[in-house]
């Protein structure tokens, strides 16, 4: 099979489950368990490294590793930003800067001469040079959002999804650094292993539905003006001259909005399937 490609992903935190199980749609078969540093990939040239997430970027930087899958917030504070190979649909986060409720700082320039906590040092500090903004950065790791309450610093830049974890520690946002997501990163030299190609059916299956229904004939024109398809829907003649079965693939979005109009223009025994891998 040639020479083994390692691949690193996380190996703890929220990118972890969502990862392994996007190797496994992907067609990988391996077995992990909490103890394993690595393991192989029984049918394909891999081997799967379970690592600290924020040590990936350095470890394909590095050529450690050929290819990695941790959080783009992290690849950014890296500075592997040329590294991205693919943007994988999940993890989403923002970085965001936020300071307590009752704080007159309304604006970034506000912070001039002040102090922010974060565990995201170089982009922070990147941030407010690109600002002309100084500030004191002071490094942490956990627990960023109680840095003002310890009177540690005066506005902390910290990961987010919902934001409820900033109300809770009596903090308001002020600004979004960056969004982030989970990516997929490698060294530069791309090795001859269709790992990207397999990882994007997947997000990409993820996003589509295929339809399938059964239409009047003279229905179709109408029905291909509201799912076109990949490049165009198949139609396959059904046994009653009259009457045709239309196939399509339909972004999952659009669902909501395209099958009452499928149905308003004669469509019947309409089924939405999933999609678990698209090549486009």
């Amino acid at each position: 099979m040639g020479d083994v490609v390692r691949v690193a992903i996380p190996n703890k935190g929220r990118l972890s489950a969502p990862t392994l199980d996007l190797l496994r749609r992907a067609g990988l078969v391996f077995e992990a368990s909490e103890r394993a540093l690595s393991v192989p990939v029984r049918n394909a040239a891999l081997e799967i490294l379970f690592v600290r997430a924020d040590d990936i970027p350095e470890l394909v930087h590095d050529g450690v590793a050929a290819f990695g899958i941790t959080g783009r917030d992290l690849v950014v504070e890296a500075g592997f930003t040329d590294g991205v190979l693919l943007d994988l649909g999940y993890g989403r986060c923002r970085l965001v800067l936020a300071v307590p409720e009752r704080s007159e700082i309304s604006d970034v320039a506000d912070l001039d001469g002040l102090r922010v906590a974060t565990s995201h040092v170089r982009t922070v500090e990147r941030f407010f040079a690109d600002e002309g903004v100084e500030v004191t950065v002071v490094p942490l790791r956990g627990s960023v959002e109680v840095a003002p309450r310890l009177d540690v610093a005066d506005a902390v830049v910290d990961l987010v999804s919902t934001g409820s974890t900033l109300m809770v520690n009596g903090l308001r946002p002020v600004v979004t650094l960056l969004d982030s997501e989970a990516v997929l990163i490698a060294d530069g030299d791309d090795p001859d292993v269709p790992l990207a190609t397999m990882l994007q059916s997947v997000v990409v299956g993820r996003r589509k539905r295929y339809v399938l229904m059964n239409a009047p004939a003279d229905s179709i024109d109408a029905i291909e003006e509201i799912i076109p398809g990949a490049d165009a829907p198949t139609v396959v003649p059904l046994a009653h001259d009259s009457m045709v079965a239309i196939h399509s693939v339909v972004d999952a979005d659009e669902l909501w909005s395209v099958l009452p109009r499928l149905e308003a223009a004669g469509a019947s025994a309409i089924l939405v399937l999933p999609v678990e891998q698209m090549i486009r």
